[in-house]
């Protein structure tokens, strides 16, 4: 594992070798890194902070076993991904998915979203829905819920960790100093106990350390962050608000932790309300934010199985 200490790591620390292959990919007027395995119906894995494609490992071998065509890019900003000064927006990061898809000679995905990865999926489903054949959304409201849950004191406090991050610089500051840890101490928080305390997790944050000390990825990350906190009473922001509210066609699932700290489970629940489509939402007692790392067979048997629908 990388020491955390070393210097600053650049875009090929995440070129990991394993059983899948590396590619480029120009989507939207960007280069996006993406982890490819399989043939088969394509399965796009779009990951979320502090992650990169890393993130769905054990879904890119699994998949591609169950006969998919897996892909998991790193979103713009993040791993080996370009990272321009604008665009961390969920329409942009949507378009870029969407870009993906086509890029990859393929009319349609079933989409898979985790975190930011799962806004960016509701996003898609709503603004590109042909694109979309089937979703499987991971530990993420759907953005107008998770929205109006801000009057939900408890999900006020869920979040606030996540406030810091409107600050300009600072949290950039602290993701890449050598000397501290945000990173473990933000998956701490968020994991669910038992994966906290396994060689995979500690594995996992030092990957996502290291990635978020590549040179201006950690802007990217906060400045999804910061759009969404500052665009809320914005003309831009409050027009995908209105976007938001068409209904998700695509059939639906949505797999969240029970013991999810940060997206509430009770705020995650009232989503369902913006699918017009087939809708399953699946708790998983006892994981946390993490599901695809803390329990990769349950999530991975589940996503094939509504892939395979």
């Amino acid at each position: 594992m990388t020491d955390p200490g070393a210097g600053q790591p650049d875009a090929t620390s995440v070129l990991l070798p394993g059983p899948w292959a590396h590619r480029d990919v120009s989507a939207n007027g960007v280069r996006l890194h993406a982890a490819e395995a399989g043939t088969g119906p394509l399965v796009l894995l779009l990951h979320g902070f502090p992650q990169f494609w890393w993130t769905w490992r054990h879904q890119l071998t699994g998949l591609a076993d169950a006969g998919f065509r897996v892909v998991a890019p790193d979103l713009r900003g993040f791993g080996a991904s370009d990272k321009p000064p604008r665009g961390y927006d969920l329409p942009t990061a949507a378009a870029d998915a969407a870009a993906v898809v086509r890029a990859l000679g393929e009319t349609e995905a079933v989409v898979v979203g985790a975190d930011w990865g799962g806004l960016v999926a509701w996003t898609m489903a709503a603004l590109h829905p042909r694109s979309v054949r089937r979703l499987v959304i991971v530990s993420a409201a759907h953005p107008r819920r998770l929205r109006s849950s801000i009057t939900d004191p408890r999900q006020r406090r869920a979040l606030a960790y996540a406030l810091r991050f409107q600050l300009p610089r600072l949290p950039e500051r602290r993701l890449t100093r050598a000397d501290d840890d945000p990173v473990a101490e933000l998956m701490r928080r968020w994991a669910g106990h038992e994966w906290a305390t396994t060689t995979d997790f500690a594995e996992a944050v030092d990957r996502y350390r290291s990635a978020s000390r590549i040179p201006q990825a950690a802007y990217g990350a906060m400045e999804y962050y910061r759009w969404a906190g500052r665009s809320q009473l914005r003309p831009d922001g409050l027009r995908y608000a209105r976007r938001m509210a068409a209904p998700i066609t695509a059939p639906t699932l949505q797999l969240h932790g029970a013991a999810d700290p940060y997206v509430l489970p009770s705020t995650a629940t009232g989503s369902g309300r913006y699918v017009a489509g087939a809708y399953e939402w699946r708790a998983l007692p006892g994981i946390g934010h993490f599901p695809h790392e803390e329990s990769p067979t349950e999530v991975t048997t589940a996503i094939a199985r509504w892939a395979g629908s």
